[in-house]
């Protein structure tokens, strides 16, 4: 056999020695995977990680080791074919020690994809007739000609936990999202990383607009199916539906018997980095005057208020809850879109994409997570966002949900509709009061361009009791076209826990703009 036949060959596992595996004859959908991930839940869980073989282990094949593999993109899944997609695989080992089982399904067939050797160029490293054929792999990217035809551009990746990242047209990798997040945040336990162990990849037909993926997700405390639904464009779409079942108990304390209660289910969790910006008060010795993959948290919520928060970089972890009923979105966004605002010749941060949470149907109550870990470099993701519902699902009972991640740039600043969004938040001391900090709150655009020349709206300002607000002043900004308020408060004596603050404009009695909130830390 030779060339794509062959490679045909060794997805199905038809070589010599290889193991015997026809196509199975069934109809991949969403149901076909969630009674897989039911059966799994109803077992204890097992960690992929037993079936790594020894030569990929993090000591056998570190860091410069393994950037010695490298995937030959000419043996792309679905290149020959001409297809609209194309995936290609991510090798195990070193960090990657969680195997990923790949499948390919048509409209009447599925079958394994299996681990071939032939697919990576290994340079020095000659272990690759030590790694079975059913090893898997360690995740997967996408490539779709996304930004002009011809050019075969990387659309998005799967790899490492439930961790994944996508791409519109003209933007740089930045955040990620997850299939879901457990105990995030809580300081009486550790998190808890589900993964995905299995995947099905759906083969495209020649004009398709849309990739369609399924997958097992695993961990100690839960199994769960998804479907995700992919369309490629400026702003990227992926729909994702959820099912997920909690374990029972027995199943869990089988596993780890000193697993507390869940406190939190995280559904479409976000992961970014803030390390520096505009509103920060730790001072770090770099030549740039921002380095963030997302500046602030927009939420929506289920009575009708827009919120704001811009993200920060504490001195000690922040872990911050919005509580609401029938969320209608929230996401992580870079409103900073300025190069001069970051300096930063390597990484493109005002590229990087905004990523927007929509719910489809009604979520019921719940909880906006916001996580912020203190970070010393920009190489730690310190930020998470997410929503957890309440009450949390019972063991073994489908947990059912829906949503569409938007990752833009062109939804900035307009989900806010008609009311002033916010664009800048800086802090600093009050020269007049040492006791005192101000804090300066630039809003743009909506309402404000409408109001009448020299009518400025009032800012509608509060703080939790813990602190007082000395000062509440706006004035016009004659460089943006937009209004600025100046805040002074003054924190409590003694004070050494975080100061919320609230700033909403407003012209006589209609709401003029979102709700810029902020969790100030003494610390």
């Amino acid at each position: 056999m030779r060339g794509f036949q062959w490679l045909l060959a060794l997805w199905l596992g038809a070589l010599p020695g290889a193991a015997p595996a026809r196509p199975e004859s069934a109809e991949v959908d969403l149901n076909y995977v969630v009674k897989k991930a039911e059966e799994r839940a109803g077992k204890p869980f097992r960690s992929p990680r037993a079936d790594v073989p020894e030569v990929l282990h993090a000591d056998k094949l570190n860091y410069d080791l393994y950037r010695e593999i490298e995937f030959r993109r000419d043996r792309a899944l679905w290149a020959a074919d001409g297809l609209p997609f194309r995936t290609e695989f991510f090798h195990l080992g070193y960090y990657y020690q969680e195997p990923v089982h790949l499948h390919e399904f048509t409209a009447t067939h599925v079958q394994p994809i299996r681990y071939s050797s032939d697919f990576f160029n290994y340079r020095q490293l000659k272990f690759q007739k030590q790694i079975p054929a059913d090893t898997g792999y360690a995740g997967f990217r996408l490539l779709n000609q996304l930004n002009e035809p011809g050019k075969w551009d990387e659309l998005g990746s799967f790899l490492g936990a439930s961790y994944f990242r996508l791409l519109g047209q003209g933007q740089r990798y930045g955040q990620s999202a997850r299939g879901l997040a457990i105990d995030s945040g809580e300081t009486d336990r550790p998190e808890e990383f589900p993964i995905f162990t299995d995947w099905w990849l759906g083969k495209p037909q020649p004009g398709d607009s849309a990739l369609r993926l399924y997958a097992i997700l695993d961990s100690v405390s839960c199994a769960g199916a998804y479907s995700f639904v992919i369309r490629p464009g400026a702003t990227t779409v992926c729909e994702i539906e959820g099912v997920v079942f909690l374990r029972e108990d027995k199943q869990v304390k089988a596993v780890n018997p000193n697993r507390k209660p869940l406190v939190s289910l995280g559904i479409a969790p976000l992961t970014s980095m803030f390390f520096l910006g505009k509103n920060s008060e730790r001072k770090f010795d770099d030549y740039r005057p921002e380095v963030h993959d997302s500046d602030g948290l927009l939420m929506k919520l289920g009575n009708g208020e827009t919120l704001w928060r811009p993200l920060n970089n504490p001195g000690v972890m922040r872990h911050q809850r919005f509580a609401c009923s029938g969320v209608l979105g929230f996401g992580l966004f870079q409103r900073e879109r300025s190069f001069a605002a970051y300096q930063d010749i390597f990484n493109y941060y005002h590229q990087v994409p905004s990523v927007w949470v929509e719910p489809r149907g009604d979520w019921g109550a719940g909880e906006i997570h916001l996580l912020e870990l203190s970070a010393n470099y920009e190489g730690l993701d310190n930020i998470a966002a997410f929503w957890s519902p309440t009450p949390l699902p019972q063991p073994m009972q489908p947990y059912r949900f829906a949503y569409k991640l938007h990752w833009t740039r062109e939804l900035d600043g307009k989900l806010s509709g008609n009311l002033a969004t916010v664009t800048a938040t800086r802090f600093g001391k009050d020269d007049r009061n040492e006791k005192r900090r101000m804090v300066a709150i630039d809003f743009r655009g909506g309402k404000l361009k409408d109001a009448p020349e020299g009518k400025l709206p009032i800012a509608i300002a509060s703080c939790s009791g813990n602190a007082v607000i000395s000062e509440n002043q706006v004035f016009a900004n004659p460089i943006s076209g937009g209004v600025r308020v100046i805040l002074k408060f003054e924190p409590a004596a003694g004070n050494r826990d975080p100061v919320d603050l609230r700033c909403t404009l407003q012209h006589g009695e209609e709401v003029g703009s979102e709700t810029w909130t902020y969790h100030w830390s003494p610390l």
